[in-house]
C-alpha cells in the first residue's frame, strides 16, 4: 500500500467542538453552496470570512496545504484518451530494458553505477507525459522544453530505443563512453549533443534553469522576437533534489511573472539517496505549503484509482485522518511490505479504517497504488496543468522508490543504490508486470523488443507523431548572425591616445554601440543581477528598457533624470535582483536560444568577478555542458582593483576554475583595445562560426591611460599574448622578461622602468590577456610533439614569444597558480607573483604592497631570478630592499 503523512511538529491540534450541530450546519451550508454554485463561489465566500476574521484581529490557524488526497476529484477527472493495456506493455517494457542496462553494465564490469529505482517509481510519469504532453520540434513551434530527472537516463534510454532512435549496442554500452557507442549516466548535453537539450544531473540545476527558459520564452515573445505560441517547459524533477536552495531560489519569481507556461512535476517516491526525506514529516504537504507560499497552482495526485471506492465509503474521513497522523518514515516502511502488514499496521489502527477494508483480501490491500502510478491519475493532473492560466503549477506526484523491485529494493532504504539483482529478483519482477521473457532471456539479461509490426510499436510511433516527432531532441546550428565591423563600435578603444578610463567602462561603452547596431542589437541581451549603476550602466534604462512583462505600473522616483528606471514590456536589459544563481540562469537561457528556439541571442551577463565562478561555479559548469555561446563579464575583477571592499568582494581565483573548463575561453586585459579584439573574435566565433564556446572576460573598474592599439598584434591578443615594449638594451646580459595582465601590468611597466634606471636591467614586457589560451596552446603542441615523434617538431606560440633562458617573472591580481599555468611549458627560469591569501581592505596601493605584486616587488623578483643564474650579485638584493624599504620582517600575506 502507498501512503503517506505530514510532520508531528506541524501537525495542528484540533479544538474541541463546544456546538456540533452548528458545526454541521456551516457545513451542511457550504456543501449547498458547492453543489448550487459551484467551488468558485464557495472559495470566494471562504476569502471574505477569513478577511473578517483579519479585521478583527483574529489569526485564522489554516494550515498552507490541502487535505491528504488528489486534488482533481473522481467526477472531474474526465476519461482517458489513450490505450490503457497498450501504454501499461510499453511502460512494462521500457522499465525492463531500463532495468537490465544497468544491471547488465554492474554484471560485466563492477564499477559503472547506474541508478534502477528513481524511474521504477517515474515510469508512469514519463510515459503519460511521452504519450499525450510532451511535444517535439518537428510540429512547427519548436517543441516543449521538458528536463528530465537526472537518475531516471536510463529509462530515457529505453524507450528512445523502442523508438529506433539508438540501437542494442547503445544500450549494451551504457556509462561506457570512451569507445564511441555508449551512452552517458545522466543528460549531458556536450557528450549527447543531438539527444539531451539540458544537463540536469548536479541536481538543484535543473529547475532553476527550467523557470528562466520558460520566463526567457516569455522575453522573446513580449520583445517581438518569435510569435506567442503554446509551447510548454515540464521539469520532472525528485523530492528529495527540492532541498537544494537553486531548486527553489526562483519560485516567486515564476508566479511574479505568470508563466503559465510552466509546470513541474515533482516525483515524491519519500526517499532521497540514503533515507526518506522527511522520515518525521510529511515531504507533499511541506511542499505544496512551499509552493502555494510562493504562488503556484498546485496539483496533488496521491492515491490510485483502486482507493475510490474506499473514499466513497469513508464519510467520516477516517483516511484523510489517518493519512495525517502517520509520518513518511512510516510509510516507506509500509511501502516495503505486503497487505497483511498494512492492515495491521495501518488500517488496523483505527476501528473505522478497519471497517472500511475489512472485506478487503491482503492482496486487495497490498493493490492499492500511489497515484503516479496510475495513468488516469496523471492524466489528469497533467491535463488540469496544462490548462491552468495565469500561474505556474507544479503536480506532486506521489509514487514508489523502485516501484516493481520487490524484497530488492521496492521502498527500501537501499533502493538508490541498487543496481544488481539476482536471478529470482529478475523473475519477479517480470511477473509482476507480465513481460513476453523466458527465463533464458532472463538469466542472460536480454532486451525486450516489440514487434516492429505489432500494436504496440504502431501505437508509440503514433503518438510520438501526433506530437511532433521523437524527444529529448537538440539541434545544434541555427542561421549564422552577422556582427559589424570592430570600428563601428569600438574605434574609441582601438584609438585611445592615452584617454584615461577603466575596462569596465569601455565594455559598457561598446555594449551600448553594439545595441544601436540594427542587425546584431536586438539580439543582445544584457543581463545584470542588481548593479546596473554600479557598472556605469545606468543609459541602459533609458536607451533599451528593462524588461517587465506588466510594464511600469508606478512613476518612478528618478522620473525626470535622463538615467531614471525605466521597465517595460518590451525592454530588453534582464535585471534580475539580488540572486547571481537567476542571473546566471537567465543568461544560459540565452545563450542556449541558438539551439532552444532557432533563434540565436548573445547575451552579456556583467557582475562581481567573485559572485561568479566562486558563487555559482556548478551552474556556469552546466552552461558549459550545454554549449552555450556568450559573454560572462568578471567586473570589479582582481583582488587589489576593488580598494575598500574587503575579503568577500575580491576575486583572486575566477580565472582558475575558468582554466579547468574546456569550452570557457577567459581572457584578462589590460586595454580598452584588448577588450575590443577578443569581443570581436568572440562574437565572430560564436555567431558566425557557431562554435560551442563562450567567453569570460574579465574587467576593472581602475582608471588609467590607454593606448591606442600597436600594429600587428590583434591575432597575438587572442592567442593570449603579444610583446608590448622594451626597456633599455635588451640584448645585455642583464636582461629578464616580464608578464603581466589586468590591472597590474601597469605596475610590470612601471617596474620595468626602475628596473633599468636604479639598476641597469633592460627588461622585455609582455601584456598577457590569457594564460589559460596560452597554457592550452602549448599543452596541444606538446602532445602533438610526443605523438609524432617523426614529424618537424612544433612550437607553441608562448615558446616563440619567450625564447632562450632569461628569466621570466610573471605577476597577475590572481593567486599565483594562475601565471603558473604556463610555468612548465617554458625553457626558463620561471617566478610568478600573485594575490595569495585572503583580501582586505584598503586603497589599491596599499593592497598591491600587501600581496606583494607593487612594483617594487616586482622589481626584486626580477633581481632575485637573476641572482639565481648568476648574472648579478647576491648584494644587489639587499640594494634593492633598501631602496624601496620593503620590510623583510612581515609576514607572507598568504598566511594573515
Amino acid at each position: 500500500m502507498r501512503v503517506s503523512a505530514h510532520s508531528n511538529a506541524s501537525r495542528a491540534v484540533s479544538p474541541i467542538d463546544s456546538d456540533p450541530a452548528e458545526t454541521r450546519e456551516w457545513v451542511e451550508s457550504l456543501e449547498s453552496v458547492i453543489k448550487e454554485e459551484g467551488t468558485n463561489r464557495a472559495v470566494f465566500l471562504l476569502d471574505e470570512l477569513e478577511d473578517q476574521l483579519r479585521s478583527k484581529g483574529v489569526r485564522a490557524s489554516v494550515q498552507p496545504y490541502s487535505a491528504y488526497r488528489n486534488t482533481i476529484p473522481l467526477e472531474k477527472q474526465g476519461a482517458y484518451p489513450g490505450d490503457l493495456a497498450i501504454e501499461e506493455k510499453i511502460t512494462s517494457v521500457v522499465r525492463w530494458n531500463a532495468l537490465t542496462m544497468v544491471v547488465r553494465a554492474n554484471q560485466a564490469y563492477g564499477e559503472l553505477g547506474g541508478h534502477i529505482a528513481s524511474y521504477a517509481s517515474a515510469a508512469e510519469i514519463f510515459e503519460v507525459g511521452f504519450n499525450h504532453f510532451f511535444r517535439g520540434a518537428s510540429d512547427g513551434s519548436g517543441g516543449d522544453l521538458v528536463f528530465y530527472q537526472p537518475h531516471s537516463a536510463p529509462g530515457i534510454y529505453a524507450r528512445a530505443f523502442l523508438e529506433g532512435r539508438i540501437d542494442e549496442e547503445h544500450l549494451a554500452h551504457y556509462r561506457q563512453e570512451v569507445g564511441g557507442h555508449g551512452l552517458c549516466s545522466y543528460p549531458h548535453p556536450w557528450l549527447m549533443p543531438d539527444f539531451w537539450q539540458f544537463p540536469t544531473g548536479s541536481m538543484g540545476i535543473g529547475p532553476i534553469n527550467a523557470i528562466y527558459q520558460a520566463r526567457f520564452m516569455r522575453y522573446l515573445e513580449h520583445r517581438g522576437l518569435q510569435a506567442p505560441s503554446d509551447r510548454h517547459v515540464w521539469g520532472v524533477f525528485g523530492d528529495g533534489e527540492m532541498d537544494e536552495p537553486e531548486s527553489i531560489g526562483g519560485l516567486t519569481l515564476a508566479a511574479r511573472e505568470g508563466l503559465d507556461n510552466l509546470t513541474f512535476i515533482i516525483n515524491c517516491n519519500l526517499q532521497r539517496l540514503d533515507g526518506p526525506v522527511r522520515g518525521n514529516g510529511q515531504i507533499i504537504q511541506e511542499l505544496e505549503s512551499l509552493f502555494t507560499g510562493a504562488g503556484w497552482n498546485v496539483i496533488k495526485v496521491l492515491w490510485g484509482s483502486e482507493w475510490d471506492a474506499l473514499f466513497a465509503r469513508d464519510s467520516n474521513h477516517v483516511l484523510l485522518r489517518r493519512f495525517a497522523e502517520t509520518v513518511d518514515g512510516q510509510y516507506q516502511s509500509l511501502g516495503a511490505r505486503d497487505g497483511d502488514y498494512n492492515r495491521a499496521k495501518f488500517f488496523a489502527l483505527d476501528p473505522e479504517s478497519n471497517t472500511l477494508v475489512e472485506h478487503m483480501s491482503d492482496a486487495e490491500i497490498n493493490a492499492l497504488k500511489r497515484g503516479g502510478h496510475d495513468f488516469r491519475k496523471l492524466y489528469a493532473g497533467f491535463a488540469a496543468a496544462r490548462a491552468h492560466k495565469g500561474r505556474p503549477t507544479v503536480i506532486l506526484v506521489k509514487t514508489k522508490k523502485g516501484y516493481g523491485m520487490g524484497d530488492a529494493g521496492e521502498s527500501r532504504m537501499t533502493s538508490h543504490q541498487s543496481k544488481k539483482l539476482d536471478i529470482g529478483a529478475l523473475k519477479a519482477f517480470r511477473d509482476r508486470f507480465h513481460l513476453p521473457i523466458s527465463d533464458e532471456m532472463v538469466a542472460s539479461l536480454s532486451f525486450c523488443k516489440l514487434p516492429a509490426d505489432g500494436r504496440e510499436m504502431a501505437y508509440l510511433l503514433a503518438r510520438r507523431a501526433a506530437l511532433g516527432g521523437s524527444i529529448p531532441s537538440r539541434r545544434r546550428m541555427a542561421e549564422p548572425l552577422n556582427v559589424p565591423d570592430i570600428h563601428s563600435y569600438a574605434r574609441f578603444a582601438l584609438q585611445a591616445e592615452g584617454k584615461e578610463m577603466s575596462t569596465t567602462m569601455a565594455v559598457v561603452r561598446m555594449l551600448g554601440a553594439l545595441l544601436r547596431d540594427k542587425v546584431l542589437g536586438p539580439r543582445i541581451v544584457p543581463i545584470v543581477a542588481d548593479e546596473a549603476r554600479t557598472f556605469g550602466m545606468a543609459n541602459l534604462f533609458r536607451q533599451i528598457g528593462i524588461y517587465s512583462p506588466m510594464g511600469q505600473l508606478y512613476e518612478p522616483e528618478d522620473a525626470s533624470s535622463m538615467l531614471s528606471y525605466h521597465e517595460a514590456r518590451t525592454g530588453q536589459l534582464l535585471e534580475e535582483g539580488i540572486t547571481e544563481a537567476g542571473a546566471l540562469s537567465s543568461w544560459v537561457s540565452a545563450a542556449t536560444s541558438y539551439s532552444v528556439h532557432g533563434l540565436p541571442m548573445l547575451p552579456f551577463y556583467i557582475y562581481y568577478s567573485m559572485f561568479g565562478f566562486q558563487r555559482v561555479g556548478d551552474l556556469i559548469w552546466a552552461a558549459a555542458d550545454q554549449r552555450v555561446r556568450g559573454f560572462l563579464l568578471g567586473a570589479t575583477a582582481g583582488r587589489t582593483t576593488l580598494g575598500g571592499e574587503g575579503l568577500q568582494h575580491q576575486d583572486g581565483t575566477s580565472h582558475i576554475v575558468a582554466a579547468t573548463i574546456p569550452n570557457c575561453r577567459a581572457y584578462d586585459p589590460t586595454y580598452a583595445y584588448e577588450l575590443a579584439v577578443i569581443m570581436d573574435h568572440g562574437m565572430r566565433c560564436m555567431l558566425e562560426t557557431q562554435l560551442d564556446e563562450f567567453y569570460y572576460i574579465t574587467v576593472m573598474n581602475e582608471n588609467y591611460a590607454q593606448p591606442s592599439m600597436p600594429p600587428g598584434v590583434a591575432d597575438d591578443i587572442v592567442k593570449g599574448m603579444y610583446r608590448l615594449s622594451g626597456r633599455g638594451k635588451v640584448d645585455t646580459a642583464c636582461d629578464v622578461r616580464l608578464l603581466g595582465s589586468g590591472c597590474i601590468l601597469p605596475e610590470v611597466i612601471a617596474a620595468a622602468e626602475m628596473l633599468f634606471r636604479d639598476f641597469g636591467v633592460g627588461s622585455d614586457i609582455f601584456s598577457v590577456t590569457s594564460f589559460s589560451e596560452l597554457a592550452r596552446e602549448a599543452r596541444l603542441v606538446e602532445r602533438h610533439n610526443r605523438l609524432h615523434p617523426s614529424d618537424e617538431p612544433r612550437k607553441s606560440h608562448l615558446r616563440r614569444c619567450l625564447p632562450g633562458n632569461g628569466p621570466i617573472v610573471a605577476v597577475t591580481d590572481y593567486v599565483r597558480a594562475y601565471p603558473e599555468l604556463i610555468a612548465s611549458h617554458v625553457r626558463a627560469p620561471f617566478l610568478a607573483l600573485g594575490t595569495d591569501g585572503f583580501g582586505r581592505s584598503d586603497t589599491r596601493a596599499a593592497l598591491r604592497d600587501f600581496f606583494e605584486v607593487a612594483r617594487k616587488h616586482i622589481v626584486l623578483a626580477a633581481l632575485s631570478a637573476l641572482v639565481e643564474q648568476g648574472r648579478l650579485e647576491r648584494h644587489v638584493l639587499a640594494k634593492a630592499i633598501a631602496l624601496y624599504k620593503i620590510d623583510v620582517e612581515r609576514a607572507a600575506p598568504w598566511t594573515v
